[in-house]
């Protein structure tokens, strides 16, 4: 499972038109299911995500998790986290997990998520998607579950 976390001050993605999830200080992770991923993965990031210390203390420092702040979780899947750019100019998507595999994959992450106290709001599972994101910092982060990277 792979995953782009961005800290934002504010994140909302649309589906024709209308909201379907938002948050405002907290998080945007847009999450890729890989073919070999499992339940162990999904509980790996969720743990991951909520932990991560990535937001300021009093003394500036990065110190403190998304639970620490009450910030919210905006969960966004995003198969092309598994695309493959290296050869050509049109990415290969065969490591992605399919959409059968993937959906309860990415569901499974956001349960577990809230399970660990984190609100969570989500876009939808294969629909085109319109994200805004404002990032606080910049921080960005690129997680895999697997450690690739």
């Amino acid at each position: 499972m792979r995953a782009v976390v961005q800290r934002v001050s504010e994140a909302s993605v649309a589906v024709a038109g209308r909201v379907t999830g938002a948050v405002g200080p907290g998080l945007c992770v847009l999450v890729g299911v890989g073919r070999e991923d499992s339940e162990e993965d999904a509980r790996w990031m969720a743990d991951k995500v909520v932990s991560l210390r990535i937001f300021e203390d009093e003394q500036g420092k990065m110190n403190r998790s998304v639970l620490d702040v009450r910030g919210g979780v905006l969960a966004i899947s995003q198969f092309t986290l598994f695309g493959d750019a290296r050869k050509g100019t049109r990415p290969g998507f065969v490591d992605a997990a399919r959409p059968e595999i993937a959906q309860p994959l990415y569901a499974r992450f956001c349960e577990l998520a809230r399970e660990r106290g984190v609100q969570v709001s989500e876009g939808v599972f294969r629909a085109t998607m319109q994200v805004r994101i404002v990032n606080e910092g910049p921080v960005t982060l690129l997680l895999d579950s697997k450690r690739s990277f």
